[in-house]
């Protein structure tokens, strides 16, 4: 059985399983299994694990996800253009579609009541999960996507989303057991692997992911006058790869660089940059000089609706 969803431009006209709450509960497993990660023991291998599948990624999510898929901010091949979807689908934030969509329903009303995520329109725990877990936000809007819609190898990753995080978490506890086996001293078991190179891993990526949602529009520094209520982090740039700098990506989202200025720490661009210099990656769109030449504010401007003396 389902129910249908109004096609209004922002809840598409799809369905969406009366029973959600199995929809919801990989996503309660897999904090519960951070949590429990500590219980399972400590090894330099686990932990290891853990942050190069945080780092690599949270660089699909920034890079592809983000720059790619929703703003278009660079060209690549389709194979890498379906690797890289299918890394960022292992982090089991959806698939690209579902993900770039939704993004994009966000810029073209940022910090509005439309506005999917906002914590200046609802709650910060709304605009970091709370949003999530809706159910007129389970289904892609195809029509906020189009431009992807014409690979079917993108449709089938988005409407099977379930199989690259199941494929990893199933990696991680083999891969921990065969070490177990091979190198006894390692310290490491299948679960271990699985509750730290999966679960606790995973945790930490939805969170800083989503902590650009909720976070970056509440703390930081505003050195351009945007519409919206987007704030440059510093902290958070650092934990998301470059995210971080989200006024910036606000005043112009169609570049591939994050970090206007050289101080303004962009790894994910420049990691770019590497895959460039390969042939794995082409045409980053750049911060144009208009945009460079403006005049920021030190302090930070002041907010949509906001007067200062």
């Amino acid at each position: 059985m389902s129910t249908a969803i109004a096609d209004d431009g922002l809840h598409p006209t799809s369905t969406v399983p009366r029973l959600r709450v199995f929809l919801l509960l990989p996503f309660i497993g897999i904090h519960v299994g951070a949590l429990l990660a500590p219980l399972s023991g400590f090894s330099w291998a686990a932990l290891t694990t853990a942050l190069a599948l945080y780092f690599v990624r949270m660089f699909a999510i920034t890079a592809f996800y983000h720059r790619y898929f929703s703003h278009r901010s660079f060209t690549t091949s389709r194979g890498m253009q379906f690797l890289m979807a299918v890394l960022g689908n292992s982090a089991a934030q959806r698939g690209p579609l579902w993900w770039a969509a939704h993004h994009r329903l966000h810029h073209r009303h940022s910090d509005t009541s439309a506005d999917t995520h906002s914590p200046v329109t609802d709650s910060l725990w709304h605009s970091h999960i709370g949003w999530i877990v809706q159910p007129h936000n389970y289904a892609t809007n195809y029509a906020m996507v189009q431009d992807w819609c014409r690979y079917p190898e993108l449709r089938w990753l988005d409407r099977h989303d379930y199989l690259a995080p199941l494929l990893l978490a199933a990696g991680c506890y083999g891969f921990g057991a065969g070490l177990a086996w091979w190198w006894p001293n390692s310290g490491t078991s299948g679960i271990q692997m699985l509750l730290w190179g999966f679960c606790l891993s995973t945790t930490l990526c939805y969170h800083a992911t989503f902590s650009i949602n909720s976070l970056a529009h509440l703390w930081g520094t505003r050195p351009y006058a945007t519409k919206d209520h987007s704030r440059n982090n510093a902290l958070l740039a650092l934990l998301t790869l470059g995210e971080g700098w989200h006024n910036n990506h606000h005043r112009f989202p169609a570049s591939a660089r994050q970090g206007f200025r050289w101080w303004e720490i962009d790894c994910s661009y420049y990691a770019l940059r590497g895959m460039a210099l390969v042939g794995l990656v082409s045409k980053l769109r750049p911060v144009p000089q208009r945009i460079l030449a403006e005049p920021t504010a030190s302090h930070g401007h002041a907010l949509p609706g906001e007067k200062r003396s």
